[in-house]
């Protein structure tokens, strides 16, 4: 049997019911992504907490450079349609 430590790392998202997104959970490690599925199954929604699991291998993952922040995010200050703070909502709306 291979050796675990030699397995990849795998980033667990769970969707706690309809309607919401996936949200991180943690990181284990599995052989394929059928175990890292079964796993994070058992390891991150014991209490049924979980109606749907993603599993990415985390080297698929790439990420934005803090160090950027401002010449990357900038750009959309100027658009501020983006950002419906102007608009009067009814009383009766909750959850916009």
């Amino acid at each position: 049997m291979e050796n675990s430590k030699n397995w990849p790392l795998w980033e667990i998202f769970i969707r706690s019911k309809r309607g919401l997104s996936h949200k991180h959970v943690g990181s284990l490690r599995a052989s394929d992504a059928q175990m890292a599925i079964e796993n994070a199954r058992d390891v991150y929604t014991r209490r049924q907490e979980g109606i749907s699991i993603w599993v990415i291998e985390s080297k698929n993952i790439t990420a934005s450079d803090p160090g950027e922040q401002d010449s990357l995010f900038d750009p959309s200050g100027d658009k501020p349609y983006r950002h419906p703070t102007f608009y009067k909502l009814p009383d009766e709306l909750k959850n916009i």
